[in-house]
């Protein structure tokens, strides 16, 4: 057989994202006006009292303005009610009694643009969000949206392939999975066999091998064969709809710092009533106390607030991290305890070469060259593996003149006029005669290589730590993180091996689903933060303060009950997400200060009649403004580049000897 290079190729996406987003800057403000027709109502009858004012006609300009105003204080009163029913007590009540004071003394004017800025400004809000929320949406983009759904025309003998919407694939559809791509439903293999990566879904390093009519669940993604299967289950009941799931939570949720906002109404509202009856007390003049109100309006506290952490989830998710909701924004900035599982998260989940062991006769370069360059016509989980460590040390991958694969067992390839086998041992001693097995520890796996029928050695490969995660555990111990741990299900020693390798001191092995909600339940100091990917992690990142579940190949089974999911294939996501809570809360606590800090001096001075009541609304804008831009410094904060928390380059190259006795850390 002539040897050929399977070239997959990867479901293509239109990106709509950019063709769409003019159209939506163009109907951002339509939006906001259907959504709230008080503005253009209190707009035109701030204009038409004007007019009516100034023609003379000052009666029928103040009842047009009472009347509105009036309607608005009623139907702000009704919802302030409601809100109260439910146990929040907020702001709304200092902007009634501004309205109410405003129009008692004569200032319908000043009313009318109390009402206008308050619409005004939840309009504002409700456009900021939708900014920041863009992000959010656009993280589905990520995420296959379809499949290549094969129907048989009428004779049974022509084939269509044709890609449909993944909420189209129904029960019993055939469907074409090509390499490397996310199995987009439950489905039931259909191909004699093929490897999948299913590290997503159980933890499991090593990639796994289906046969025809066993089950392929969704999020596996396929080896390096096309793949035929049948549905089994609907889009709507697949790990992806899980991502949709987080989004719309996240962006549903009311962020804790509003809730704090609202916490602060109670003394803000008492002190700018007091000011305000000083100022009518020592003044003598009603009016005076409808100045010093106009500007204790609330929209400082009602809006910054929501903008900051709606800028903090909008730059997570621009980051690949999507979290839940404010909450666990507000959480994340408190961490002070770190748990992590082994594989996939600490790991990659994938085996990488760790050790090359040469037969008598050959050397480390030539066993690793050949080996690799015959890998590059195998489907196993292995091959992935060998050829990266070969490439990495700029090794050539030679083009065989033939080579076969044999299933389950390994593949023979003709390079350069020799033969060379890679596979399991059984297969090779059954090649060469003399065969002898390399010792491995634990958590190893190795490929035996044959080359013109003598016994040439063993590569050993491992599921090693990811390259960032030293650095990402020495971030989080440098920066307020007191307790980092490892709980794993995996063996005392494998897990030991991989935690000194990480820095970590801490280690709990062997645990099942139950222990590890245990232990993490009494870990201190809190928040806890816990980091894992499989289903046996589900319960223990949900009962956890902050669950993040490493989700990049898609929706993982533990996202579910995880508060974040990490959608990169990078650890150092982790610290990104502290990073980005960290500073989200402190700019919404900052604007929240520059609100009530303004609002009361600008109270104070107009407490000397200085600032008359029409003013005063229109200055009380210039500090919605002024809150709000500063809220939007959310979306924006440097992070720690990836590249910190990498090892410095161990200057592994061509020249290198491999056949030393150390492994190298991949």
């Amino acid at each position: 057989m002539h040897a050929q290079r399977a070239h997959g190729r990867l479901g293509v996406q239109g990106d709509r994202r950019a063709a769409g987003e003019g159209a939506i800057e163009d109907m951002a403000v339509l939006t906001a006006m259907r959504r709230h027709p008080v503005i253009p109502l209190a707009l035109l009858t701030l204009v038409v009292v004007l007019v009516l004012a100034a023609s003379g006609h000052d009666v029928v300009a103040r009842w047009i303005a009472t009347i509105l105003v009036g309607a608005f204080i009623i139907w702000t009163l009704v919802q302030m009610i409601r809100e109260m029913l439910h146990g929040r007590f907020g702001l709304d009540v200092l902007a009634i009694v501004a309205m109410a004071a405003t129009l008692a003394v004569g200032e319908y004017i000043a009313a009318l643009i109390i009402v206008l800025m308050l619409s005004g400004g939840e309009a504002l809000e409700d456009f900021a969000a939708g900014r920041a929320k863009r992000e959010l949406t656009a993280l589905l983009e990520r995420s296959p949206q379809s499949a290549h759904r094969v129907t048989v025309d009428g004779d049974g003998e022509a084939e269509t392939v044709r890609d449909v919407p993944v909420d189209e694939v129904a029960v019993g559809d055939l469907l074409l999975i090509r390499p490397s791509e996310i199995v987009p439903v439950d489905c039931e293999m259909l191909t004699e066999e093929a490897s999948f990566d299913e590290s997503s879904l159980t933890g499991e390093s090593l990639p796994v091998t289906r046969r025809a009519g066993e089950t392929v669940l969704s999020g596996a993604v396929n080896g390096s064969h096309i793949v035929r299967a049948r549905a089994v289950r609907r889009s709507a009941d697949s790990q992806y709809q899980q991502i949709l799931m987080l989004v719309r939570q996240a962006q549903e949720s009311r962020a804790p710092v509003v809730r704090l906002a609202d916490r602060f109404a109670i003394p803000f509202t008492i002190v700018s009533l007091l000011l305000a009856g000083a100022a009518w007390a020592l003044s003598g003049e009603a009016v005076r106390f409808a100045e010093v109100l106009v500007l204790a309006t609330p929209c400082p506290l009602l809006i910054a607030a929501p903008v900051a952490f709606l800028g903090g989830l909008s730059r997570s998710a621009k980051a690949g991290i999507v979290l839940k909701g404010g909450a666990v924004v507000e959480t994340l900035s408190r961490v002070r305890s770190a748990a992590f599982d082994k594989t996939g998260t600490l790991t990659r989940g994938r085996p990488a070469l760790v050790d090359v062991r040469p037969a008598h006769g050959f050397t480390a370069e030539e066993l690793l060259g050949l080996a690799a360059s015959a890998e590059q016509y195998s489907s196993h989980a292995l091959a992935d593996g060998i050829r990266a460590a070969a490439r990495e040390r700029g090794l050539p991958l030679l083009t065989a003149e033939d080579a076969s694969e044999v299933a389950t067992n390994g593949v023979s390839a003709r390079i350069g006029g020799r033969t060379v086998v890679v596979g399991k041992p059984a297969y090779i001693a059954s090649l060469v005669p003399e065969f002898s097995r390399t010792g491995l520890a634990a958590g190893e796996a190795a490929a035996y290589v044959a080359i013109d029928g003598r016994h040439a050695g063993a590569l050993v490969l491992a599921d090693a730590p990811r390259a960032e995660s030293r650095g990402v555990v020495s971030w989080l111990t440098g920066h307020g993180v007191d307790q980092v741990v490892m709980l794993t299900g995996d063996a005392h020693a494998t897990a030991s091996s991989i935690a000194e390798a990480v820095g970590i001191g801490d280690v709990r092995a062997e645990l099942l689903p139950d222990d590890k909600v245990r232990l993490a339940r009494d870990l201190h100091p809190r928040p806890l933060v816990m980091v894992g990917d499989g289903v046996n992690d589900a319960p223990v990142l949900a009962a956890s303060d902050v669950g993040i579940a490493m989700g990049a190949k898609g929706a993982t089974a533990a996202g579910e009950a995880a508060d974040a999911v990490i959608l990169v294939d990078s650890l150092t996501r982790v610290v990104h997400a502290i990073e980005i809570g960290r500073h989200t809360v402190r700019v919404a606590l900052t604007a929240i200060w520059i609100g009530i800090g303004l609002s009361v001096a600008l109270m104070i001075i107009a407490m000397t009649g200085v600032i008359p009541a029409v003013v005063g609304a229109l200055v009380q804008e210039l500090v919605d403004l002024a809150t709000i831009l500063y809220a939007l410094r959310a979306l924006r904060g440097p992070l720690t580049p990836d590249a910190a928390f990498l090892p410095p380059d161990p200057g592994v190259g061509p020249g290198t000897r491999l056949d030393q006795d150390a492994r190298t850390t991949l």
